[in-house]
């Protein structure tokens, strides 16, 4: 099998499925800040795509920054999981991470959209990044591209599986105050994760902002509390 981006193309649009385009259309709104003008779905499901990115796991990357250069959603769901594969090996080189991290970082305007950041962020960036500087990671969460600061809070998921917690509130506290919706879910659903091994330090957190902060993080980030907590502090962010 040639590991090449036509190949890829190829089978991918093999795998294309008519019902499975309006379970697409609801689950990615239209509209601005959603998914990426110009983004084109082939109806493809996402388990069919992941099971391919599998089969292409070694392709050079020279052709999988084509498949992040496509139109075409899958195409790039298919390369951000080749990368995020590739990542997760036990046996990858210094040199071939660095490499994914370089390409991630290097076609940031290409993983445009919150299901791609999610999806190989973690590894990518965050496995990457763990026994290195994260100073990136701050760059990246005072940019102006949404997708750009949505990795610099996603990637830390990898930090939370390492039990540190400390740059996800760091990180958390610049996007406090995002002006983008998928900035809050994700600020208040990735506090919520690290609060689950440090609830003082949530709490602390949440005594803190909650009256300032917006309302969507709030609710993400006191998902999981009892009904009077949660009372609590809903109660404290009513001057918004």
């Amino acid at each position: 099998m040639k590991l090449t981006a036509i190949e890829f193309e190829k089978r991918l649009k093999a795998l294309q499925s008519d019902s499975e385009l309006e379970k697409i259309q609801k689950f990615f709104k239209s509209g601005e800040g959603q998914y990426s003008e110009g983004d084109v779905f082939i109806a493809v499901r996402m388990g069919d795509v992941f099971n391919l990115a599998k089969e292409f796991i070694e392709m050079p990357l020279d052709e999988v920054e084509i498949l992040l250069e496509s139109a075409i959603h899958e195409m790039r769901v298919g390369a951000v999981s080749i990368m995020d594969f590739r990542a997760r090996k036990k046996k990858i080189t210094e040199a071939e991470y660095k490499a994914l991290f370089d390409l991630y970082i290097r076609r940031h305007d290409r993983i445009n959209n919150w299901d791609l950041v999610d999806r190989s962020a973690q590894y990518v960036v965050g496995g990457y990044l763990y026994n290195k500087s994260r100073d990136i990671l701050y760059q990246l969460a005072e940019s102006d591209n949404m997708w750009e600061r949505r990795t610099a809070i996603v990637s830390t998921s990898f930090f939370l599986r390492k039990k540190e917690v400390g740059d996800t509130f760091k990180i958390a506290e610049i996007l406090l105050h995002d002006t983008e919706d998928l900035i809050h879910k994700a600020t208040g659903g990735w506090i919520r994760e690290a609060g689950k091994q440090a609830p003082v330090i949530l709490r602390e957190f949440l005594n803190r902002y909650a009256a300032t902060m917006p309302r969507t993080t709030l609710r993400y980030a006191i998902e999981h509390f009892d009904k009077s907590e949660k009372a609590l502090y809903m109660g404290m962010a009513k001057a918004q």
